[in-house]
């Protein structure tokens, strides 16, 4: 653990050294950025135990309401620095001028469905995507099963996706709050539906007692506290909804599936196993899209900097041990691999990409698909699948 504490404010030193090399590479400086909103989001992540499974499974399970009302400080700091940045672009909103880059998807009942898929995913590898991102560079083994079906669950929702986009998905409308109501309305009334949840939440939990804050004093005490110990959940949920609206200021939105969704993609055009051509995917903003540069893009390196981010955070920690799934766990982490990659391909993105930012822009597909997803995590708990 000693060399660990060591190696992680050191590796921290090297991912922002990176990115500073990245800003002076042509057309780098969006890269850079988000390579170090990656460190920062994967190193939160890492530390205050950022989990959409983890935080609405204590919930359902044990009524502790800890978790999901961190996500939901997450989703209303988010709504209201989305609202601030978007408003600054259009002034005025309407349906026919959405901000080009933010997370508005199509919303029909396959969304929903996509949701519920994604959901049932989460249950039986008992984790989202994201996570399991940050759960690898803690030593999860299982997690490699558990992406590598993503990708699987990608290409074989790339083989769906034109059936699906001729029967529904074409036809379905891109609803952003914002257009229907304005700025004000919009943020008011979401922050008012999350605060109404919040208290339902709150009225029908367990009520717990965290530890109380131990006094900082010195260097030692202050390394530990921002390495060595947990963080407490909302400081977790507040930097991550700070995080969500601060990167589209420079570059795309907050999405960690749009890498392996790229490669997939690639992977299977070359190898001729998903279809020539998919039908108004590109057109759709989320994962799904091939880079114009396929290795030096914004995605790749957020997604770098969410792994170096939380590997120093759980070097840091001395959480860094590997474990070996049992033969089952890795099937689960599989198959819920792949219905985590299915889901997030049809939803075009996950639990990040299309849930927290898409709520924080003001998307309703945000608010459908985490219906769905919620109600599969439920349904998934209640008949103990994993």
């Amino acid at each position: 653990m000693r060399l660990g504490k060591l190696i992680a404010p050191v590796l921290l030193v090297a991912s922002l050294g990176f990115a500073y090399s990245l800003s002076f590479v042509a057309e780098g400086g969006a890269s850079a950025f988000a390579l170090v909103i990656g460190v920062v989001f994967g190193f939160v992540m890492q530390k205050s135990r950022f989990c959409f499974f983890c935080h609405i499974r204590d919930y359902i399970e044990d009524k502790n309401p800890r978790g999901v009302l961190a996500l939901i400080l997450a989703l209303a700091i988010g709504l209201i620095g989305y609202t601030i940045v978007t408003a600054s672009w259009i002034r005025v909103p309407t349906p026919s001028n959405l901000p080009p880059i933010i997370h508005v998807g199509p919303v029909s009942e396959v969304l929903f469905i996509a949701g519920v898929i994604f959901g049932f995913g989460m249950v039986l590898s008992k984790s989202c995507i994201a996570a399991h991102w940050y759960h690898l560079s803690e030593g999860a083994i299982g997690s490699v099963f558990a992406l590598v079906g993503v990708a699987f669950g990608f290409l074989l929702g790339f083989n769906c996706w034109n059936a699906l986009y001729g029967l529904r998905i074409a036809d379905s409308p891109l609803i952003w709050l914002n257009a229907y109501f304005g700025h004000s309305i919009a943020l008011v009334v979401q922050l008012i539906v999350l605060g109404v949840i919040a208290a339902l939440i709150w009225r029908f939990a367990v009520k717990t007692t965290g530890e109380a804050a131990k006094p900082v004093v010195g260097f030692k005490e202050l390394y530990d506290r921002v390495f060595a110990q947990s963080w407490r959940y909302y400081i977790g949920g507040a930097i991550v909804g700070t995080l969500s609206f601060l990167i589209v200021i420079q570059t795309k939105p907050l999405g960690v599936t749009a890498t392996i969704a790229s490669w997939a993609r690639a992977i299977g055009a070359y190898y001729d196993l998903i279809p020539a051509r998919l039908n108004g995917l590109d057109g759709f903003a989320g994962c799904g899209s091939l880079p114009a540069n396929f290795w030096l893009n914004s995605d790749a390196t957020l997604l770098l900097g969410l792994v170096l981010g939380s590997f120093a955070s759980s070097l840091g920690a001395g959480d860094f041990k590997p474990q070996k799934p049992t033969l089952k766990e890795s099937a689960l982490n599989f198959i819920g691999g792949v219905l985590l990659g299915f889901g997030a391909m049809i939803a075009l993105g996950c639990t990040i990409g299309t849930l927290i930012s898409g709520i924080s822009a003001g998307a309703l597909s945000g608010w459908v698909f985490a219906f769905g997803m919620i109600l599969a995590i439920w349904i998934g708990l209640k008949l103990k699948l994993a």
